[in-house]
């Protein structure tokens, strides 16, 4: 007894170091992980969740095959050719009973509507006249009723419901939609928008991250090269525009850039222009006034990477025979690459969503995709459509951002 009592209080001490350093390391790991679990808790919630139900919508629609099923199932039989039979037709007529009872008709001419425009008040009407047939033949009846019933482009729309998944906002985000026997067609030029909203938002974001980049790289250097108490006080400078709020620096640039505001004044005093400039409503206006609200976002990423970089870099380079203009673009520059790529990727993708700023200060011919996903929201009550944009905008992000990436090598930049 004696033997085995010492044998057992001498296996804590046989267990092996790598095991006691696997078990410090496993613990610590679960302390790590039990602290950051609210913040990933919150990511998942707020940014990952929402960004995954946009994806679900832009290809889910299921209310016809939900407020229609009759019809849904009547038209399985039906190989799209002409006009269905009179069994489809019934079952129109059952669907349109109940939806006009229930009062939920306006909803299945919304979803018509959104592919056929027009189709929301004759579904609506068909609805009310049908609850009252009670015999057949319903085929002739319902075309008379309202000619929409007659178009085989309707049953073509009405047989794709027949599916909850649907490609038409994807197809329609990049100006492309369904035929009349449900092939892809181009979408008519007057319909034909969203390429060109598409290539306007990322040519506006590319431009203001330009210029915030050639506006904050001097600054930049301004900030990291002063004395501290010179530099503090224009870091404060700097830093203003964020005690306000975005609707706030907005409006001031209106003011701003107005006929009669403070730039047009200004000029007009020192004799620059002889009539007020076109500064507002337009594309310079949008891009001054988004340039002045990004170029902090900009700025300070730059500044950061460069107070980490030497001056003694540069000085010994100029000990070496470099002249000023070679040492700055062949030792320091290429050092601020990293903080050039992070504040230029960062303006970039908030230009992409920017709203209120071409909203106040730019035309018709100056609004951003986010203009047309808050008119699909609030407006036309088209979630699928809003969707469907969001997701394209996303997706072109990210090719984007990968393209970036091996273009100025932003891994590469860090991990040298």
């Amino acid at each position: 007894m004696a033997t085995m009592t010492a044998q057992i209080a001498r296996r804590p001490a046989d267990v092996p170091l790598r095991v006691k350093l696997m078990r410090v390391e496993r613990r610590r790991k679960l302390k790590a992980f039990t602290l950051v679990l609210p913040l990933l808790l919150f990511i998942l919630i707020t940014f990952v969740l929402p960004i995954c139900r946009m994806m679900f919508n832009a290809v889910h629609d299921d209310t016809l095959l939900a407020l229609m099923p009759r019809t849904m199932g009547a038209l399985s039989a039906w190989d799209g050719k002409g006009l269905p039979d009179e069994v489809v037709y019934a079952a129109l007529v059952s669907d349109l009973k109940v939806s006009w009872a229930e009062k939920t008709a306006p909803q299945i001419g919304e979803r018509m509507n959104h592919e056929l425009p027009g189709a929301r008040s004759q579904v609506t009407s068909s609805a009310r006249k049908a609850s009252t047939l009670t015999t057949g033949p319903y085929k002739a009846e319902m075309i008379k009723m309202s000619p929409l019933w007659g178009q085989h482009d309707v049953w073509s729309l009405l047989k794709r419901g027949r599916s909850a998944y649907t490609a038409f906002y994807l197809l329609r985000s990049v100006d492309y939609q369904y035929g009349s026997d449900s092939q892809i067609v181009a979408s008519p030029p007057e319909n034909a928008i969203f390429r060109d909203v598409f290539l306007r938002t990322i040519g506006i974001s590319i431009s203001v991250t330009i210029l915030t980049v050639l506006l904050g790289f001097p600054v930049a250097y301004l900030l990291a090269t002063l004395p501290t108490k010179s530099s503090n006080l224009l870091m404060i400078m700097v830093v203003l525009p964020f005690w306000t709020s975005l609707l706030v620096r907005t409006t001031a640039g209106v003011v701003l850039l107005q006929q009669h505001g403070v730039v047009n004044d200004v000029l007009a005093s020192l004799h620059i222009i002889s009539q007020p400039a076109e500064l507002i409503f337009n594309r310079i206006g949008t891009m001054v006034a988004m340039t002045h609200i990004q170029l902090p976002f900009t700025l300070l990423p730059i500044y950061s990477v460069m107070k980490t970089i030497s001056p003694n870099l540069v000085r010994a380079a100029r000990s070496l025979g470099a002249g000023p203009f070679y040492a700055f673009w062949q030792v320091y520059f290429p050092l601020t690459l990293p903080g050039i790529a992070a504040g230029s990727l960062l303006t970039f993708i908030l230009c992409l969503g920017y709203y209120i700023t071409p909203a106040l200060v730019g035309g018709p011919a100056d609004q951003m995709l986010s203009y047309f996903v808050a008119h699909y929201i609030n407006e036309e009550l088209n979630w699928g459509m809003a969707s469907a944009l969001g997701a394209i905008l996303l997706i072109a992000t990210l090719l984007l951002y990968y393209v970036f990436n091996k273009l100025v090598g932003i891994d590469q930049v860090k991990m040298g």
